[in-house]
């Protein structure tokens, strides 16, 4: 449920006329968005529509693409993540990400969740901060007693939920999160919606998805996104879930929402 208190928060992260662009081909535009602290952001929309996009821009991964590049800002805690003297690494520390498709390295269930603790330089005996991750993650119970077992081994969805405990390792203020249950079955899928409502306590989750009733269940925000005429993402609408789902105030969103196109 949404505390109509975080609303007078200021915003953790917001975008503020983000147009991102591969090569001279826009394919988003005119962003401007604000993300409530310690809330669940959904971000729907059609295919194509600049979704994953938008959030890769959230924590710089968008980098690693040749030739893309945004214009406008990208405001994390009141300071703009694309100046020229942050270092993305940094970003990336506070801002993690989940992906679509679980990817723990083929290493030990340990040590998939103490790699990003080392990268950022912890030294010495790390199981108590692995022991958290995976509690936080709800797999301890599952998998204390066989921390030495391949991280390969485990489950579709024990292993998102793996990823998801490598991500708070290094605690994160925010995890995004690209359509982590799109690869899941309904039961693994309600569990990551129920771990992500009790992390939604410590972090602020911003998630991508294309089940719309995946968004209605499990956020507290909603933006939808659609393609323009000139092929761009624009965001349409944007608001708490509730509102979105129940009294959208553009037609697209509304036509998107009752399944009349996307």
């Amino acid at each position: 449920m949404i505390d109509h208190q975080t609303q007078t928060k200021p915003p953790i992260i917001s975008a503020e006329d983000l147009c991102i662009f591969y090569g001279n081909f826009r394919a988003v535009k005119n962003v401007d968005m604000k993300i409530v602290p310690n809330q669940i952001t959904a971000i729907i929309g059609p295919s194509g529509c600049g979704k994953s996009t938008v959030l890769r821009s959230f924590n710089r991964m968008n980098d690693f693409i040749p030739n893309c590049h945004v214009t406008g800002k990208i405001t994390f805690h009141g300071h703009n993540i694309y100046d020229e003297d942050v270092d993305p690494v940094q970003v990336r520390q506070k801002i993690g990400m989940v992906f679509q498709k679980p990817n723990p390295f083929p290493k030990s269930i340990f040590d998939n969740v103490a790699w990003g603790l080392k990268i950022n330089g912890m030294k010495g005996d790390l199981s108590e901060p692995v022991e958290q991750a995976l509690k936080q993650a709800a797999l301890w119970d599952e998998v204390k007693d066989h921390l030495k077992k391949s991280g390969l081994s485990l489950s579709g969805g024990q292993q998102q939920r793996l990823c998801i405990a490598r991500a708070l390792a290094v605690k994160p203020d925010i995890i995004l999160m690209d359509e982590p249950c799109s690869a899941l079955d309904p039961i693994a899928t309600l569990k990551i919606e129920d771990l992500m409502r009790e992390l939604s306590k410590d972090y602020t989750i911003i998630i991508v998805t294309h089940n719309m009733q995946q968004a209605a269940r499990a956020s507290d925000y909603t933006a939808f996104f659609t393609m323009d005429s000139d092929r761009a993402g624009v965001m349409v609408e944007y608001g708490e879930t509730s509102h979105i789902f129940t009294n959208p105030q553009d037609k697209r969103t509304e036509d998107y929402i009752t399944g009349r196109y996307g």
